[in-house]
């Protein structure tokens, strides 16, 4: 059968080079993995980016093979799984959150292949693994650094549904700011879309009418309302700065690679994948960073900001994980 979602391969066999990550060198000696991804979204979404770019590199490096489709529906979703499934690839990577039973149901009638899916849920059998995006940590001490920027002392933030992945990064993000500013209160609002700029950017603008002025953008869109009524934005998952210049000043960055990695291990090993690999998103294995412009934050701000990271790295600290509905 022919998927009539956009379907690109990339299969390329060449030995790393040191401008490649420390993990996928690592591992370049091991045969590649055929690994193919189902995405809701276009790949250049914020998210599904993270994980595309980080499965390119591991493509280039010779770790895997990678193919994948993208804006795959729901209702499709199931049929691209099995298609992989039986055309031989060994990881299905994809994001279960709307087809949570019917993915794991496809899981269990291929029980030597690996999946690994984003979900709110926990792992099934042997091959069923799951993940979670983790840049809480990053969002909490870009919190700090906002907290002593505000004049208002209002924070605002747009997210796309209120699952726990999206609810616990922006309570981490408030957590940060308040652990400088106790004056602080905080706006939110969902989008009810994974993507949908315009909808963010109309959220974010009534924030900001609300007396936000400095945004936390859980979505795409939301800096564009920064930049256009002249307040702060931070980024989420990927480095917005070069886009917005002047507006966006700190991003809470995601790197999937680690993740990649633990569960390409796995497989060459013959170990099973039915775990949760949420683990290697946490700062300690590399899997988030916070990036910043230091010129645009107060340099009272980074002193403590960095002790905090330097807690968070050592494991001699954890950033709290509040799953609760932020309001």
């Amino acid at each position: 059968m022919k998927l009539t979602t956009t379907r690109r391969q990339l299969m390329v066999g060449a030995a790393a080079t040191l401008a490649l990550p420390a993990y996928i060198r690592r591992a370049n000696a091991q045969s590649a993995i055929r690994v193919a991804g189902v995405h809701m979204s276009p790949v250049e979404n914020a998210w599904n980016s993270r994980i595309h770019v980080a499965m390119q590199e591991a493509a280039e490096a010779g770790l895997i093979e990678y193919e994948f489709s993208e804006g795959v529906a729901p209702t499709d979703y199931p049929r691209a799984m099995r298609e992989y499934a039986e055309g031989g690839a060994q990881i299905i990577w994809g994001e279960s959150y709307a087809v949570e039973r019917e993915a794991r149901e496809v899981a269990g009638d291929y029980p030597d292949t690996a999946f690994l899916m984003g979900s709110s849920g926990g792992p099934e059998g042997d091959n069923f693994g799951v993940f979670g995006t983790r840049n809480h940590e990053a969002a909490y001490l870009a919190g700090m650094l906002a907290g002593q920027m505000s004049e208002s002392n209002v924070f605002g933030s747009v997210g796309g549904y209120p699952i726990p992945e999206v609810n616990l990064l922006i309570n981490a993000f408030r957590m940060g700011v308040s652990e400088v500013n106790p004056d602080a209160t905080f706006l939110n609002g969902f989008i009810g879309a994974w993507f949908d700029p315009a909808r963010a950017q109309e959220a974010a603008i009534a924030q900001i009418d609300a007396g936000a002025d400095i945004l936390f953008g859980e979505r795409i869109g939301t800096a564009d309302a920064a930049q256009a009524r002249g307040v702060k934005a931070i980024g989420s998952l990927i480095d917005y700065t070069p886009r917005y210049p002047g507006t966006v000043f700190a991003n809470a960055i995601w790197n999937y690679g680690p993740t990649i990695e633990a569960i390409v291990a796995d497989v060459q090993a013959g170990n099973p994948t039915g775990r949760n690999y949420t683990e290697y998103s946490f700062m300690a294995h590399g899997g988030n960073e916070l990036i910043y412009v230091a010129d645009e934050v107060p340099a009272g701000a980074i002193p403590a900001m960095e002790a905090k990271q330097a807690a968070i790295q050592s494991g001699e600290w954890d950033v709290p994980i509040d799953e609760s509905e932020p309001s």
